[in-house]
């Protein structure tokens, strides 16, 4: 019985340093992908261009 558990507590340990190493080796390019989203995103945005909306009625303090 202890060594089902010993071989339980083992294979979670291995599972996490697996899943730790292929985090850190496909880290940069999941960065990249995050970047190039965040960039398109950016782009989708409107801008303002000193345009001030400001209405005191809808005013929250």
């Amino acid at each position: 019985m202890i060594a089902v558990i010993v071989g339980g507590v083992a294979l979670i340990v291995v599972i996490a340093i697996v899943v730790g190493i292929v985090d850190v080796a496909q880290a940069p390019s999941w960065r990249e992908v995050a970047a190039e989203r965040r960039r398109n995103w950016e782009a989708r945005q409107p801008e303002y261009h000193g345009v001030d909306d400001y209405d005191p009625q809808w005013d929250d303090d």
